[in-house]
């Protein structure tokens, strides 16, 4: 059973170049549009429009670059349903049934949509497919799957049972869509929607909901007009190598404070079934980010693993209960270990164990290392 699994979002510059490619071809064809690219979950990641571009197309190109995120598919599809007479269409939950929204995808995985208005709707749908079409990055994530939200709900479900209360657990992915709902027969109904939306307020703004609740009832009531929040604790964000991959919210126990206490156990369970020794997957793109910086990639209480950046000689180091195991990646260096120099350069190894003292005395600009800390 995996808890998570790993998928691709938009980063900055992979919105930059989908918004630049459309926009480009927009002035090209004197269209006065507006450009709209979301995410996966519908939710906008930014907006350009051109010259002359109508107020009205804000919204409308929100919607239709939301509709071909959600519903997988380039929303004229919902509009030619409607057109060919299933009205019933219209009903679709969160769909506006307008030619101009495009999915963005890569390796067959819908990770956001652009949508375009101002222009016809073939128009408005040609600016789209020119963004779509652009060559934008993207980054690797963690993801909460079904199976690890099913262990967050039933972690809450074994605890509830055992204190002999019964509320509703409802779990959520990042982006606040519900995955899992535990309801059990003496729950009452209205904490099945409540449940939902405390998960949802601990997903999208990556906190307790009690955050919010604190600040409505401690003198700051204007938290109440927070887009999409709820003010009642019992929402946790379920956190998995530093990122938000869902969340879980509980409502209907005896209290508020054991809703709270019920989505805490929730969230630990579903973090906790993250095993160490799962398989780490590091995308090519993310090893590239990390090496301009340096940092841990993979960080557990066994082993380490650091995308080491150099520019230069460093101070002394040693580690009593730490080896290091260095493999050089880019440049080259030297290292002295005890009375020993070592020169290392591209595909090198160098295995120092813990208690010897060791330095770089020389490295190139920017010299890249993996450096793999096994604790002993």
């Amino acid at each position: 059973m995996s808890v998570i699994r790993t998928r691709k979002v938009l980063d900055t510059q992979g919105v930059d170049a989908v918004i630049a490619a459309a926009y480009e071809a927009a002035v090209a064809k004197g269209f006065r549009v507006v450009i709209v690219v979301v995410d996966a979950s519908g939710r906008m990641l930014a907006l350009r429009r051109t010259e002359g571009a109508q107020p009205a197309s804000d919204q409308v190109a929100i919607d239709k670059a939301r509709t071909a995120a959600i519903f997988v598919r380039p929303s004229r599809e919902i509009e030619r349903q409607v057109s060919d007479g299933r009205l019933g269409a219209l009903a679709l939950h969160g769909a506006r049934a307008l030619t101009g929204g495009i999915p963005l995808t890569v390796d067959g995985e819908v990770v956001g949509a652009i949508g375009t208005s101002g222009e016809t709707p073939d128009e408005d749908e040609s600016v789209s497919i020119a963004g779509a079409q652009a060559d934008f990055s993207t980054v690797t994530v963690p993801a909460l799957t079904y199976a690890g939200a099913k262990v967050a709900a039933q972690a809450v479900a074994a605890a509830a049972t055992a204190r002999g209360v019964a509320p509703v657990a409802a779990v959520v992915d990042a982006g606040g869509e519900l995955m899992y709902l535990w309801r059990p027969d003496q729950a009452q109904v209205a904490s099945v929607g409540v449940a939902t939306d405390k998960a949802r307020t601990a997903a999208i703004y990556r906190r307790p909901s009690k955050d919010f609740e604190d600040q409505a009832s401690g003198g700051r009531p204007s938290a109440l007009h927070l887009a999409g929040a709820v003010p009642l604790q019992g929402g946790m964000p379920i956190v998995v190598d530093g990122h938000v991959v869902g969340a879980i919210g509980v409502s209907g126990a005896s209290s508020a404070d054991e809703d709270q206490e019920l989505a805490v156990v929730g969230q630990q369970a579903a973090q906790a079934a993250v095993e160490p020794g799962d398989a780490v997957f590091i995308s090519s793109e993310t090893l590239r980010a990390k090496f301009e910086t340096g940092g841990l990639l993979v960080d557990t209480p066994a082993y380490k693993l650091d995308a080491g950046r150099r520019t230069g000689p460093g101070e002394v180091e040693l580690h009593e209960q730490v080896v290091d195991i260095m493999q050089v990646v880019a440049g080259n260096a030297k290292v002295v270990t005890g009375e020993t120099a070592h020169e290392l350069a591209v595909g090198d190894v160098l295995v120092i164990p813990n208690g010897v003292p060791h330095q770089f005395v020389d490295a190139s600009d920017p010299f890249h290392y993996f450096v793999t800390k096994v604790q002993v």
